[in-house]
């Protein structure tokens, strides 16, 4: 079998083997526990929390299953960047967290945590006290903007509210989309970070779609992405392939970037060797573990980022704590921070305590990242990544196997809309199936 027999063949199965799978099999309806049935708790409703919920509820149909979440509507940053270009509508990205809950059979409640009591085993939310017998984190990661603003709370606000990164779902993606659509013309710099960020094509294909609105729309201007990297993180080949043939013109890719300080009054910004000004912005910072872990006291320093969730990497169980999980986007193991990711990883986790609590072997698997970037509208174009992943000798994270096909002038992706089979079976998958 090649190479794109096989990517085609992995990525089918990806789309629609599950789908399937469930599809004959009944559907999981809502049981009343008894009052000895264990308690499980995932905190967190993106992703990873949504494919754990459902998956515990299949490996333990008795257990109470409860899934707390602070938005009271699920927003999809996969595909957003089609959203932003009017690839997609709204109620493609959105869905309820009530028929998700409704249709596999577990809890949903509409509250934010804030407070832990490891002895007794419950979370204070805003709403009530939630007991648990196995605890599971998925509630994501945050930016940290310390490189850039030195604890200079007053800039980092600015850049929260006048320059956001639109990689967090909700307001920041309407801000960012208003902002595209009244863009006139100068230079639109997008930033990426360096490290494991949120989703590693995304900067790159919303540059390669505003790109392609600037050059449909005829606007005099261009994007600049300022890399903190030394060249493109993934897809590297295909991605410097489309800057360099179909925006020449549009797009300015600068790698290695260090930002050393934003003006935002004159609208500069000043790396080691350039000063750049900009008409528009997008700043992506960097990514830490969100400020809740911290609070209750399950992150650990390190000298990449100032606070990591403190997991084992074998286990995804928080160091010391050998009820309480984490899984998704808060790990700090190397793979890809993407929606694939993180739901087969919280796929895996329910089977892990699933298999703890039966007293069965445990054997770690790797999740699995699969992505489509699109690099053009009309015609569309699109890129695809497989990856799995494995551990060497002393915890690191190493890539298992990779498939990529980045022949965006000729693959047919774009025509088979590969990006919205694989949104819509996902979504199928997290809320209806």
């Amino acid at each position: 079998m090649d190479r794109r027999t096989l990517l085609k063949s992995s990525a089918k199965m990806l789309f629609f083997a599950s789908t399937l799978s469930l599809a004959s099999k009944t559907k999981h309806l809502p049981q009343t526990p008894s009052s000895s049935s264990l308690r499980i708790v995932v905190v967190g409703g993106g992703w990873s929390g949504l494919a754990f919920a459902k998956k515990m509820k299949q490996n333990q149909p008795l257990a109470e299953i409860t899934l707390i979440e602070k938005r009271d509507m699920f927003h999809s940053c996969p595909v957003s960047n089609a959203w932003l270009f009017d690839v997609v509508d709204m109620d493609f990205l959105t869905h309820s967290y009530i028929d998700a809950a409704q249709n596999h059979g577990y809890h949903y409640l509409h509250a934010e945590v804030i407070g832990l009591n490891r002895q007794k085993r419950y979370l204070q939310t805003t709403k009530e006290r939630v007991f648990y017998d196995y605890l599971v984190f998925a509630t994501g990661i945050e930016y940290d903007y310390d490189v850039w603003c030195r604890e200079d709370s007053v800039l980092e606000e600015r850049l929260r509210m006048e320059y956001p990164a639109g990689f967090i779902a909700g307001s920041e993606h309407l801000t960012l989309k208003r902002k595209i659509k009244h863009y006139k013309g100068g230079n639109f710099i997008i930033t990426i970070p360096q490290g494991n960020y949120r989703c590693l094509p995304a900067p790159y294909e919303r540059a390669c779609l505003l790109a392609d609105y600037i050059k449909r729309e005829k606007i005099d201007g261009k994007v600049i992405i300022l890399d903190a990297n030394n060249s493109v993180t993934i897809k590297e080949e295909g991605f410097l392939s489309v800057f360099h043939t179909l925006y020449q013109k549009e797009l300015e890719y600068i790698s290695g970037v260090e930002i050393v300080r934003i003006d935002l009054d004159a609208k500069v910004v000043e790396t080691e060797f350039d000063e750049i000004p900009f008409s528009e912005m997008s700043f992506y910072p960097n990514v830490k573990a969100p400020a809740l872990l911290e609070k209750l006291s399950l992150t650990t320093q390190t000298p990449y980022n100032r606070v990591e969730a403190n997991l084992n990497v074998y286990t995804n169980q928080f160091k010391g704590e050998p009820f309480i999980f984490g899984c998704g986007d808060l790990r700090p193991m190397g793979f890809s921070k993407s929606g694939n990711t993180a739901f087969t990883e919280g796929e895996n986790v329910a089977d892990f305590i699933s298999n703890l609590i039966e007293k069965k072997s445990i054997k770690w698997v790797t999740p699995t990242t699969f992505c489509v970037s699109l690099v053009s509208l009309e015609p569309q174009r699109e890129m695809s990544l497989l990856s799995e992943y494995q551990y060497g000798k002393h915890g690191e994270t190493q890539f298992k196997q990779t498939i990529s096909d980045e022949a965006w002038k000729s693959n047919g992706l774009g025509k088979a809309q590969a990006q919205f089979q694989w949104a819509t079976s996902m979504y199928d998958r997290m809320f209806y199936v």
